[in-house]
């Protein structure tokens, strides 16, 4: 009866209203998303995966929403601790790097307690390092931005999304007081985010206090230079330097000229002279009752009697038992009175003077004992700490005080996984799958005054029980151990040495000229929905010639993958993209763009080469997310020329004349004769592209869409198509409903089309290593790997390399079909597709032909891809 109790108290709590418990003070400023669900929403959350989530519908009309309750294991754990009447610190605190600092992983912290967990700062690629190295984020409620940089906040979006899909009811956000307004600027591409509730703690409120600690925020203003201008890219990371070039708002032109007086506004809006740290300290522990002295003591241990006696002594009191006063100090350890550990961001020579002269972190140098700082965190670069003034800052705290550096410096390795399975598929093909590589910064380290430690991935600093660095958690890359396990695989390089051959007698029989290489594709992420550990999310960058080159999709880590695959050749790779293609408006496609387009400004100083806008040719509802971040977060509008995916589309709206120099440029920049885009049964505003050389080539891209004759159309008589294969065959039902297609579709699109060859991408992060592969696989067919690396002479070669690619994967093949047998016998795969699934087929047609009659102007929930 108990257990029945239980489960339908918990069930219970997922649908009845209650007041949620908020981990934020008053003074914290809610968003504007209300943490609403519905129960027609829990059942469909429940009934579908997290690889590719569709647009929400409305739920029925009238059906009441259940306000977020907190999980019933946090509300247990509160109750039970209520009772033991520990109110005081947690018994285990450690901090821990997960993003060094390094410019492919931007600096970023998180912090455990067995109540508590917190992020400190959140780039782009946080969440897959976290999924990679299984930092939990299911009790992940508190989020602290030192500054509103896309360097700090790139992966934010993309963890709300993560955080919401895991279940987490509350998030506050911490930090400048602009994060409000990058809450509402995500809404235009993430939905309305009714099942997460969100909320921003500005600097200006009251410090928070929690079961672990209290955080106090302590907001550091800089004498920024007269013109106002931002920190160069060098000192500060991602930033850009310039000043803004009025861009325009009429939702199509990033670049035009702008008189309505806005700019002020503009200017007043952001703040980029702020920057927020935290002050940290954990609450006070008890000490530890000493069993072996109490009983040496005469004290009754083991009885009942023994309670009130122990619950006295560690609060601090003196007892008398059987006439004998007997003293705290005698049978429990000291109080630990709580340490306090520092995050201090100074992006910039021009952020040292205020850093260093603010009184509210100098107390922590010089103060009482138990508010000496026991760690300060520096996320600084190598410049702000050459400065004598700096160096003179660090050697004012106790000798006691350790000091973490994260910055570029840093010689660490993050994402494991991918240099593993790179290693590996290296082994099979050298050239097609090139070893990964590592940017190293060339500033030369500072001369510091003070011991310090150089941040690495998963380096921890334990606060409780003892204060102490852990290594254990340092991930190794070892190529060598990752060859011999791929090595130690039955028949593998059997068949390495039979796919090696093979290709030697195939020559250089291809479309191309023997020997040519470019264009070239690599593809840089090729997973969808969001970045996992072996497969990023979605962007594939096209190297037509020597000096030119075009980027198609830029999911978030983009950049990330563009680090890992060229090194420090990075910035020469940077400098050569004109032209980005954004697909639609789903996140894992086009949240990577911030980044890739600071970068690329960084790219095109450090080579002392003229700086010029990419043309972005993207839907024109992405405008909507850009002038917001633009108006209240950092400049970017100069960055681009605006082409609306729309007027590309054959047949469609005639281009304004500015926007028609653009496309003339785009062809001019390209050496292109046409580039042409239609729209794709996918969601909204979803669109294909393809795009023909002068020299006869011709490539054509997905993006995301269930098969559609429109593409089939623009495509025609492709050298190449790339296009997306989400699902394995017998998923069709899936594929519908969430309007992505199978392998065999894919490859059916590429038949219809006449494409020379076809590469299958953008795979459900279900098949993390390799998909299964459906019968109708022939010589025209390729699959794509991240940091794979063709060229039209390579179409031969793809095919040959997938015996060795199943014998190397075998493993995950088997466990794959084996669930895909016992799918089948549940549900015969004829059966099906001819009742259900056909069905899903016609809502799903039906559903395309209503949204494109009706134009509604609320975005849907795009998280999936």
């Amino acid at each position: 009866m108990n257990t029945v109790r239980l489960k339908l108290r918990s069930f219970t709590l997922l649908y009845i209203k209650g007041r949620a418990l908020s981990a934020a003070p008053p003074a914290v400023t809610s968003s504007s998303f209300p943490p609403r669900r519905t129960v027609f929403q829990f059942f469909r959350t429940m009934a579908t995966t997290n690889d590719c989530n569709t647009p929400e519908t409305r739920p029925p009309p009238g059906l009441k929403k259940a306000k977020h309750k907190e999980p019933l294991r946090r509300v247990k754990t509160k109750e039970n601790r209520g009772k033991r009447g520990d109110v005081h610190g947690p018994s285990t605190v450690y901090l821990q790097v997960v993003g060094a600092g390094s410019r492919d992983n931007a600096a970023s912290l998180y912090v455990f307690s067995e109540y508590n967990r917190y992020l400190f700062n959140c780039g782009e690629g946080t969440q897959r390092l976290m999924q990679e190295h299984k930092l939990k984020a299911a009790r992940l409620d508190n989020i602290f931005l030192t500054r509103l940089s896309w360097e700090n906040v790139g992966g934010l979006s993309g963890m709300i999304l993560t955080l919401k899909d895991t279940g987490v009811p509350e998030c506050v956000l911490s930090g400048p007081p602009q994060l409000e307004d990058y809450l509402n600027a995500i809404k235009s591409f993430s939905g309305p985010l009714e099942e997460i509730k969100l909320s921003v703690r500005p600097y200006t409120a009251e410090s928070y206090t929690d079961e672990t600690m209290t955080v106090h925020q302590v907001p550091i203003f800089a004498d920024l230079r007269p013109d106002g201008r931002k920190p160069s890219p060098k000192s500060a990371g991602s930033s850009p330097s310039r000043s803004p070039a009025s861009p325009g708002r009429d939702g199509v032109h990033g670049n035009s000229s702008r008189g309505d007086g806005r700019n002020d506004r503009r200017r007043a809006t952001r703040d980029n002279s702020l920057v927020v740290s935290f002050v940290c300290k954990l609450h006070p522990k008890k000490g530890n009752f000493l069993v072996s002295e109490a009983k040496a003591l005469g004290l009754p241990v083991g009885t009942a009697a023994i309670g009130p006696l122990i619950g006295a002594l560690k609060a601090g009191k003196s007892v008398t038992y059987e006439g004998r006063e007997i003293r705290p100090e005698q049978v429990c350890t000291p109080t630990d009175p709580g340490p306090v550990f520092i995050i201090v961001e100074c992006p910039s020579e021009e952020f040292v003077e205020a850093v260093c002269s603010n009184q509210q972190l100098s107390r922590y140098q010089t103060g009482a004992t138990e508010d000496l700082a026991a760690l300060v965190v520096h996320l600084t670069p190598e410049s702000v700490l050459s400065t004598d003034q700096y160096k003179r800052w660090m050697e004012r705290f106790p000798s006691t005080t350790e000091h973490l550096i994260l910055n570029e410096q840093v010689r660490t390795f993050h994402n494991v996984r991918s240099h593993k399975i790179q290693a590996q598929l290296n082994v099979i093909h050298p050239d097609i799958f090139p070893q990964l590589k590592s940017y190293q910064s060339t500033e030369a380290p500072a001369a510091l005054l003070v011991p310090t430690v150089r941040a690495e991935c998963l380096l921890k600093f334990q606060l409780r029980p003892v204060m102490e660095w852990q290594r254990e958690a340092v991930p190794s890359c070892n190529t060598e151990e990752f060859v011999k396990e791929a090595s130690e695989v039955p028949n593998f390089l059997e068949e390495v040495d039979k796919c090696r051959k093979i290709c030697s007698a195939d020559g250089a029989e291809l479309p191309g000229k023997p020997g040519e290489k470019h264009p070239e594709v690599v593809f840089l992420g090729t997973g969808s929905a969001l970045p996992m550990k072996i497969r990023n999310v979605s962007g594939t960058l096209v190297n037509i010639s020597p000096s030119q080159s075009l980027l198609l999709d830029c999911g978030e880590g983009t950049f990330g993958q563009l680090c890992r695959h060229y090194g420090d050749a990075v910035d020469d790779a940077l400098s050569k993209i004109s032209t980005v293609f954004i697909s639609h408006m789903h996140a894992d496609h086009h949240t990577g763009l911030l980044m890739l387009l600071y970068q690329r400004e960084r790219a095109l100083t450090t080579l002392g080469k003229a700086f010029s806008p990419v043309y972005l040719v993207a839907p024109v509802q992405i405008m909507t997310w850009l002038n917001q971040y633009h108006d209240y977060c950092e400049e970017i509008l100069d960055h681009i020329n605006f082409i609306p995916n729309k007027v590309l589309v054959g047949g469609g709206e005639m281009p304004k004349q500015r926007t028609q120099s653009f496309i003339q440029a785009l062809l001019k920049e390209n050496d292109l004769e046409k580039f042409q885009t239609c729209t794709v049964r996918h969601c909204k505003n979803a669109y294909a592209c393809s795009f023909s050389h002068r020299s006869g080539w011709k490539l054509a891209f997905s993006g995301d869409t269930m098969p559609c004759d429109a593409f089939v159309h623009a495509g025609k008589n492709a050298t190449l198509l790339i296009h997306e294969a989400t699902l394995e065959d017998g998923l069709e039902e899936e594929a519908v409903e969430k309007r992505h297609s199978t392998t065999s579709q894919a490859i059916g699109i590429g038949m219809r089309m006449n494409a020379d060859f076809i590469v299958l991408n953008h795979f459900s992060q279900r098949y993390a290593k390799i998909p299964l592969f459906s019968g109708d696989f022939d010589d025209r067919v390729g699959i794509s790997f991240d940091h794979m690396r063709i060229c039209f002479g390579d179409f031969k070669t793809l095919p040959r390399l997938i015996p060795a690619l199943k014998t190397l994967f075998a493993e995950e093949i088997g466990e794959m079909e084996g669930r895909r047998e016992k799918r089948e016998l549940r549900q015969p795969r004829g059966s099906a597709f001819e009742g259900p699934a056909a069905a899903a087929v016609s809502r799903g047609a039906k559903r395309h032909q209503q949204e494109a009659a009706t134009r509604s102007d609320e975005t849907k929930r795009l998280k999936s891809s």
